[in-house]
Order: structure tokens, then C-alpha cells, then sequence
């Protein structure tokens, strides 16, 4: 994988509480652009025209939930590698260590901090997409 520089995240969220407040925080103190959907099936019609370089995906939502939309993004070679973070009220250290194992996935526990999100996001980029040799 090639580092690049991080700038847009796919959000899907179902809240639009907390969609607002995400998007507050990620585009105005993380200089972020935002493409944000409120469920899974958005998520998969807009990934390839808006080509995010991290998703930060809810874990549970109506429909298709963020665990099954990862699933189906994960099959297009396009995505395959694409970071994902999943957000979940549902913060069981089973729970997470699934997320973690099957998606290769960060996980951050709600209700998140929206100050400290940004940091949080660029910290997981860092670690999920280390610098290529000789950087």
C-alpha cells in the first residue's frame, strides 16, 4: 500500500445528531472532506465516485448494518485496503476484538470525543497505513 495523504472520510451514520456533530468536527477542526450517509446502502452507491481514503462506519444501523456494508466494500479491489473505523455504542472487548479481527478495522467507542476525533482518525491513519520504505 502506498502512503498517501489523508483528507477524505465516508461517514455513515444513522443519528443525524450525531452525523452533525461528526461532521462539525471532522471538517471544521480536522480541515476534513466529509461525504457522510445515513445508512449502508448509501454508503456502497456513493464510495467509488467520492473514493474515500478512510470509512467511518456505525456499527449498527437499519438495513445494512456497518459490519455487512464493510463485507461488500471489501470485495471491490478498490476498497479492499481502504481504512475503516467503526464507531459503536456496543463496546464489549468481545465485541471489539471481532470488529478488530474480521475488518483488520479501529474501533472507537461512542459516545466519542468530538474534539479529540480528528486526532484520534489521523492516529489510526498512521497506523494502518505505514510509510514505505526509504520515506
Amino acid at each position: 500500500m502506498t502512503a498517501q495523504r489523508f483528507k477524505k472520510i465516508l461517514h455513515a451514520e444513522d443519528d443525524p445528531d450525531i452525523r452533525e456533530i461528526a461532521r462539525m468536527s471532522l471538517e471544521m477542526i480536522g480541515g476534513f472532506e466529509i461525504l457522510q450517509c445515513a445508512s449502508g446502502e448509501e454508503v456502497l452507491k456513493a464510495a467509488n465516485d467520492f473514493a474515500p481514503d478512510m470509512f467511518l462506519m456505525d456499527v449498527m444501523m437499519p438495513g445494512m448494518d456497518g459490519r455487512e456494508s464493510v463485507r461488500q466494500l471489501r470485495q471491490s479491489a478498490n476498497f479492499a485496503e481502504t481504512p475503516v473505523v467503526f464507531v459503536t455504542a456496543k463496546a464489549s472487548n468481545v465485541d471489539v476484538d471481532q470488529l478488530k479481527e474480521e475488518f483488520e478495522a479501529a474501533v472507537i467507542t461512542k459516545p466519542f470525543d468530538p474534539i479529540t476525533l480528528p486526532d484520534q482518525l489521523k492516529e489510526i491513519w498512521s497506523r494502518m497505513t505505514p510509510e514505505p520504505a526509504g520515506s
